[in-house]
């Protein structure tokens, strides 16, 4: 079959390579002039299985507003007239129950467990090199309150048979050994052995060149006007360059994607949460980070890449705003010195802002919709790199009319039962 994937982020890149593989003729439409220059350009760096959690949790509402207060705050939301960011912090606050936490987290492990294994599998296929490290993530505590309540997340952990380890402060810092140079900020934390790190933006780029030697067609810096549909499926796309038509359309543009299925009357439940990330060369590798370190305290992740500290984090709701802010550059900054204050030359770090696509229940939406030919791969907000490669794989099993290898039919977008009306 013809299938034109919208977008060339990791998520729409390995969907191309993922149909390839199953024999369809594929197409990639993009407006920039090459693979992951948006949302997986400079992101953290984790893939993270372990890790994956929704943000709506019990306590959230509660915490939030005390982010709100904090000088250096993970949290930042601007006061606006926006009826969809309404309707969708509703949306998320109606998830923050023990019930719905506990559901929506193990719907996101189980698809980001599978989506490491299948970038496993991948990365043997392809001999692919993105400056990836298999030396797992550790959570970090600062107070004995947030080391207290780590069993709300390993009971899920338990039950999907994730690995974990529960250290104190010494077991930190034998894990990662430049912390010893801040062992006192500390009082333990959760090792992830199974998770990894790696460069999406590499990655990404990479895997579009295998790609294209496969046969799929990349057409770069083409933007996507709407798609053309009559009452059952989608006839085609409208771009600057023409219209493309295919047998199967894949939506795959992140945050951009709600924008153009509005008009199909297809609600996706999807707002920008917008990140940022500083990219420091390392100036003393035995001060510098092993792999990951989450610093619980300001949800900010501090990650190996190469000679570089990938310094990611914060969630700013303001649309579709990509300006860079000072404030939210010296939280990153205060976390990565607090923690590897040698690691690095701050001095020289580059700061970078992205838009991350999140769902009120922290889980992308992957499947079919109500048109027979039309399907979405988005909404994986601060995980699409660790849920990239599995979440392709589902959808390349979907659309090829196979059954997947694990369960997805949670995913769709029918999960959803109301939408806003604009």
């Amino acid at each position: 079959m013809r299938v034109v994937v919208l977008g060339s982020g990791v998520v729409g890149v390995t969907s191309a390579y993922e149909l390839a593989k199953a024999g369809h003729e594929v197409t990639v439409l993009d407006r920039q002039p090459a693979a992951g220059l948006e949302t997986s350009f400079a992101n953290a760096g984790q893939v993270s299985p372990g890790y994956s959690a929704p943000w709506a949790g019990p306590g959230v509402p509660f915490k939030a507003l005390k982010w709100l207060m904090m000088r250096h705050r993970p949290f930042v939301i601007w006061p606006r007239a926006d009826t969809r960011l309404a309707w969708w912090l509703s949306q998320m606050l109606a998830n923050c129950t023990a019930e719905a936490y506990r559901a929506n987290k193990a719907r996101m492990v189980r698809v980001a467990e599978y989506s490491r294994d299948v970038l496993r599998v991948l990365r043997t296929e392809t001999g692919i090199q993105y400056d990836h490290r298999e030396q797992g993530t550790l959570q970090l505590f600062r107070t004995q309150k947030q080391l207290d309540h780590v069993g709300d997340d390993t009971t899920v952990l338990d039950e999907y048979g994730v690995a974990y380890q529960l250290l104190d402060r010494d077991g930190c810092v034998r894990a990662e050994p430049a912390l010893s140079l801040s062992r006192d900020h500390i009082v333990g934390g959760l090792r992830l052995p199974g998770d990894e790190t790696g460069d999406a933006h590499q990655f990404t780029q990479r895997l579009a060149a295998i790609a294209e030697g496969m046969g799929v067609r990349f057409q770069y810096g083409t933007a996507i006007r709407a798609l053309r549909f009559d009452g059952a499926a989608v006839t085609g796309v409208e771009t600057d360059a023409g219209t493309v038509v295919a047998d199967r359309y894949v939506v795959a543009l992140g945050s951009y994607s709600p924008a153009l299925l509005y008009p199909l009357r297809l609600r996706l439940p999807v707002y920008p949460v917008k990140g940022y990330s500083l990219t420091i060369p390392i100036h003393d590798a035995a001060a510098a980070p092993v792999s990951t370190v989450m610093d619980e305290t300001f949800k900010v992740a501090i990650t190996r890449l190469g000679d570089r500290i990938r310094v990611g984090g914060t969630a700013e709701l303001v649309g579709f705003s990509q300006s860079l802010r000072k404030p939210r550059r010296r939280t990153l900054e205060h976390s990565v010195m607090d923690l590897f204050p040698k690691g690095g030359d701050i001095a020289a770090a580059k700061f970078w802002t992205g838009l991350r696509p999140m769902t009120p229940d922290g889980t992308p939406i992957v499947g079919a919709t109500r048109y027979a030919n039309l399907f979405t791969n988005t909404g994986h907000g601060t995980l699409g790199w660790t849920m990239s490669c599995g979440s392709a794989r589902i959808l390349a099993d979907l659309v090829s009319g196979k059954v997947p290898e694990i369960e997805s039919a949670d995913l769709a977008l029918n999960r959803y039962a109301s939408m806003p009306a604009a």
